[in-house]
């Protein structure tokens, strides 16, 4: 059976988070990153909030107004890396399972299918990877596939992302900037 390409995107962004995530030292999780109103830790407890969230909106059909209130604050613990692992672990097993990108998840906006619902969390994962490399002095390539996926999830939609008050405002990329440089741009980001 061939491998979804969506899930396989997914993979990737989470292993490339992930990679970054144990690229950290001990001394750098309350650095700065690109998220203005973030350290490394709060960048690191966002995607794993994140994750925390799938396997009870894909698999139980919970909400996410049924969940907020367990899902708020720092949630890493005394070993981030080690709750990183395992919710991005959990979450992947959870869109995996058979059927669970037929169905329909109740997020903050209404209900919506649990592909686009993953197609966001990739994207997000990507560009967040590629914010954490940047705080930590890691390698910031995000894999070409990665980045045409994400650009063609966010464009739709990137011009109301400045409007929800989570990201900066679009930048006009460098004459010549690839394409990674250019879905950095368009989420408010100066690679």
């Amino acid at each position: 059976m061939a491998e979804n390409p969506l899930l396989t995107r997914y993979a990737e962004a989470l292993d490339l988070f992930t990679e970054r995530v144990h690229a950290i030292r001990p001394d750098q999780w309350d650095d700065p990153t690109p998220c203005t109103e973030w350290t490394v830790r709060d960048l690191v407890n966002h995607l794993a909030v994140e994750q925390m969230w799938v396997p009870p909106l894909v698999r139980e059909g919970a909400s996410v107004g049924d969940q907020s209130d367990a899902m708020e604050g720092d949630l890493l613990g005394d070993d981030p890396v080690a709750t990183w692992d395992v919710v991005a672990t959990a979450a992947r097993d959870a869109f995996r399972e058979p059927g669970a990108l037929d169905r329909m998840v109740d997020l903050s906006y209404g209900e919506s299918p649990a592909t686009h619902y993953c197609a966001q969390m990739t994207a997000d994962a990507a560009v967040h990877a590629w914010d954490l490399a940047r705080a930590i002095g890691a390698d910031e390539r995000i894999p070409k596939p990665l980045v045409d996926f994400s650009v063609r999830e966010v464009a739709p939609y990137a011009a109301d992302l400045e409007e929800s008050g989570l990201f900066a405002a679009p930048v006009e990329p460098a004459a010549g900037a690839d394409a990674q440089a250019r879905l950095l741009a368009l989420l408010g980001r100066e690679p």
